[in-house]
């Protein structure tokens, strides 16, 4: 109906006649759902962009102009539309008519396995045959198509019932010529005579063949009785194919618009055209007239050599982007083997084997693999390698990767193109990809574009310090894109993306496609316009980012009101926002204090360390922390230029009811005891749920440890973690912190006192800490304290109590000699159960006090999992 004009209420009523009665221009209490199936099969062109604009369901138009106005919603614009299509059909509707997109991914691994075992009763042959699949990674993979699972496992159910050993298929040419023989020898055996099967056998295959060809080079999946016409296939001897041969050809019934035909998939189609192909060239010389009326047909058959066509071929294929032509161009190489050609002449006799010296079309690829920039195309290269027996590069790249980091070199655009297919064809998940590992160091924006599909394929990819550029945000925004895309977690950082990299990659964020939760951006040249388009990327209604980090970019004030304006829409799930080092003051402060506020936001952890937000920022930030809608949990202050006023408004916060926060770092800041006595307070209050609390350098002494002491002994607080790293503290001040320790209200678990100015007379008191039946402490870091033997021999002694829990004990650059691993070695003797990790670095332990240590890791009884020296 494609050159008929009607309007869509005619067009309507001429399908469904009982709709006449429904008024589809007037508002109804009825909601109208339209569903179209199978998009990719209908013939229509959609041009979205040059076809005219349609409002009045009484304006006439053709059926394509109908469709495209329907989708878009200018035509019933509260009507809900269902499509169902393949990817590259579905990918011409622009993305703002798409609410939601559903991939039918097919049979995964396992189900693989338990359709096999189902359709093979016999259990050793069913064995047989998922191992076979197993080794030959490209016919697994395929296998996640229900279709190609069944063909497979129909063709070597046949084969290897007949012969215990012998010629097994494991390319897609051998199997798809298994297929074909298979189920044309089904036919003979119901209809044929042995004189005249040779005869209808190539006939059938011409005819088949040639219909395959003409509708592949059209893109059409469907088949009505003209086309079949034009092939010489009379409609009654199509119902022959479609009833006898019905796994290579079936019928369709179309809507009230008579027969429509179709192969069984797409992929037969496809293996049938380039046998078509084949046959018109070791058949040249027999009786065979073909009208070649199009470009690619005529450029296909103008060639004279087998070669020649091997090369226009695969210049046809990498010239088609949405790969139309890639199978095509894999049988048609496949069937150049000669032990292919000699399968197809126990059906074909009149073929003629053609000997085919191989290594210029192999040539031929590699070139084009060095040359080819689009990913997808080279990978199908490599298939094509495959099935013309040629593994050499595939072998080279696999070297390579057997070489550690350090030993690899840069790789060749070639080789990195081989590692891609190497590592798609893998047996192991695509977890985390880091470009690194595999050389991709300055100026890697061409070697990022050949490792895309593995990019797509990965969940995790880390791409930080390879000289990236906007140029690889334009291809990642079409990676994020795809709806094939596992992407989730994605580290850019340390690359000169600029404001213009982040705006292409917002592009991506934005598409209902993207399912991107962790993006790291930090020291990327980023300003306030970065801001601008991940702001938007955040509004957007198909936004999946939970984790943000744009440390180290000048992104300013302005910038983080402009974050803040995605952060309070409803459409918004990020969690995580780090901001280190980004020029920030106050102002931010106001802007971040409102998003908090904001019964929308999402927000449960902010990082804001190495800014100049001072005492009136943190006081604005309080304020958000203590709104009922607020649900940060962690806060990072590092080096924000806070004193000791800063602590009494985050103590107020604390002691909110409505506060949710369990991490707070305030670190190498100007806080000082009588800060920490203030927040002491917060600590102690029923209402905090502070779980961790970093102070490293805030210039505390003694006076801060009774504060603490006191907050640690409260039956209400709920410390876990505290580090005082880097303070002045001295013995006097751990004394005090050791009673809090050994209280039974205290709940302490990691306790890290780096650098405190402390000597081994400390070690008494945390040695009695250790001991006390109501210890909690899992994890003690004493580093860079001077010790000495003596501290660890009386730290020894707590550590071989049976009330001691410790799990990690730290002690890097203590002043140790051999004397402390003769102590701790002994500890661990008397106590098995406690001591997990032990890290003595930095200390002069000789080999003596280190074999002492390391016959205890040796030995599974002391359970002493980890030891740094």
């Amino acid at each position: 109906m494609k050159d008929k004009h009607f309007t869509l209420m005619d067009l309507i009523h001429h399908f469904f006649s009982e709709t006449k009665d429904f008024a589809f221009s007037k508002p109804a209490r009825y909601s109208i759902a339209f569903i179209f199936d199978g998009l990719d099969e209908s013939r229509l062109p959609l041009d979205f962009q040059h076809r005219e604009c349609i409002y009045s369901v009484t304006e006439s138009a053709s059926v394509d102009v109908l469709l495209t106005n329907l989708i878009q919603g200018n035509l019933l614009p509260s009507a809900l539309i269902w499509i169902t299509s393949r990817p590259a059909a579905a990918n011409q509707i622009p993305p703002e008519c798409v609410d939601r997109v559903t991939e039918v991914g097919g049979f995964n691994d396992p189900q693989k396995e338990e359709y096999i075992r189902k359709k093979i009763t016999e259990e050793e042959l069913a064995s047989r045959i998922i191992t076979h699949l197993k080794s030959s990674r490209s016919l697994y993979i395929m296998c996640h198509i229900p279709v190609f699972c069944w063909m497979v496992t129909t063709v070597l159910e046949c084969i290897m019932a007949e012969v215990k050993s012998g010629e097994i298929p494991k390319s897609l040419t051998q199997m798809y010529t298994n297929f074909l023989i298979i189920q044309t020898k089904h036919r003979s055996q119901k209809y044929g005579t042995p004189d005249v099967e040779a005869l209808w056998n190539l006939r059938f295959i011409l005819s088949l063949g040639k219909l395959a060809f003409q509708q592949l080079e059209k893109g059409n999946l469907i088949f009505y009785e003209e086309d079949l016409r034009e092939c010489d296939i009379g409609v009654i001897e199509a119902f022959v194919f479609s009833g006898v041969c019905t796994q290579i050809f079936r019928e369709e019934a179309g809507l009230y618009q008579g027969k429509v035909f179709s192969f069984v998939h797409l992929s037969v189609q496809e293996f049938l055209a380039a046998l078509y192909v084949f046959l018109h060239f070791s058949m040249r010389e027999g009786d065979i007239s073909d009208q070649h009326q199009t470009s690619q047909l005529y450029s296909l058959f103008s060639a004279n050599r087998l070669n020649d066509l091997h090369h226009i071929a695969v210049d046809l294929a990498l010239n088609n982007e949405n790969g139309h032509l890639d199978l095509f161009l894999r049988f048609l190489l496949g069937l150049s083997l000669e032990s292919n050609q000699k399968l197809l002449q126990g059906l074909l006799p009149q073929i003629r084997s053609s000997s085919l010296n191989t290594e210029d079309t192999v040539k031929y690829i590699y070139e084009k693999i060095r040359e080819t920039t689009n990913p997808e195309r080279c990978i199908n290269l490599f298939h094509c390698l495959n099935e013309m027996n040629d593994h050499s590069l595939v072998e080279e790249v696999q070297g390579y990767l057997r070489k550690g980091n350090k030993a690899r070199g840069n790789p060749s655009l070639s080789q990195l193109s081989a590692l891609v297919f190497v590592l798609l064809m893998s047996d192991q998940e695509l977890e985390e990809l880091k470009l690194l590992d595999y050389g991709l160091h300055a100026g890697s924006d061409e070697g990022l574009l050949r490792m895309l599909p593995v990019v797509k394929a990965s969940r995790k990819v880390q791409m930080s310090w390879c000289d990236l550029t906007e140029k690889s945000c334009a291809a990642l925004a079409s990676t994020l894109s795809s709806n094939s895309s596992n992407l989730r977690q994605l580290d850019l950082s340390v690359n000169n993306l600029g404001d213009s990299g982040v705006e292409l990659l917002s592009a991506g964020l934005e598409h209902p496609n993207c399912r991107l939760e962790k993006l790291e951006l930090w020291r990327c040249d980023l300003t306030v316009k970065s801001c601008a388009a991940l702001s938007s990327a955040l509004r957007s209604n198909s936004s999946s980012l939970i984790h943000l980090n744009l440390n180290y970019n000048n992104v300013g004030d302005s910038g983080v009101e402009l974050l803040s304006t995605g952060l309070e829409h409803p459409n918004c799930r990020l969690e995580t926002l780090k901001l280190w080092s980004c020029k920030l003051t106050d102002v931010s402060c106001a802007a971040l204090s409102s998003t908090l506020s904001s019964n929308s936001s999402s927000l449960r952890q902010l990082q804001l360390s190495e800014n100049n937000l001072g005492d009136s920022g943190v006081q604005l930030l309080s304020t958000g922390l203590e709104h009922p809608n607020c649900r940060l949990e962690t806060l990072e202050l590092w080096d924000c230029k806070l004193t000791g006023k800063s602590c009494a408004s985050l103590s107020s916060a604390l002691r909110s009811n409505s506060s949710s926060l369990r991490q707070l770092d305030i670190s190498y800041n100007n806080m000082r005891d009588s800060g920490v006595e203030l927040l002491s307070a917060g600590l102690e209050h029923p209402n905090s749920k502070l779980v961790t609390l970093e102070l490293k350098g805030c210039d505390l002494t003694e006076k801060s440890c009774t504060a603490l002491s006191s907050a640690l002994r409260s039956n209400s607080s709920s410390l876990r973690q505290l580090d005082l790293s880097g303070n002045n503290l001295g013995y006097s001040g751990v004394k005090l912190l050791s009673t809090g320790l050994e209280h039974p209200n205290c709940r302490l678990e990691i306790l890290k006192l780096r650098g405190c100015n402390f000597t081994g007379k400390s070690c008494t008191d945390l040695s009695s800490a250790l001991d006390s039946n109501s210890s909690s402490l899992r994890h003690l870091d004493l580093s860079n304290n001077n010790l000495g033997d003596s501290g660890v021999e009386l730290l020894s002694a707590g550590l071989e109590h049976p009330n001691c829990r410790l799990e990690k004990l730290e002690l890097r650059k203590c002043n140790l000699t051999v004397r402390s691993c003769s102590s701790l070695a002994s500890a661990l003797r008397s106590n098995p159960s406690s001591q997990r990790e032990l890290d003595l670095r930095n200390n002069t332990l000789q080999q003596s006090g280190v074999e002492l240590l390391s016959a205890l890791q040796r030995d599974p009884t002391y359970k002493l999992t980890e030891l740094m020296y």
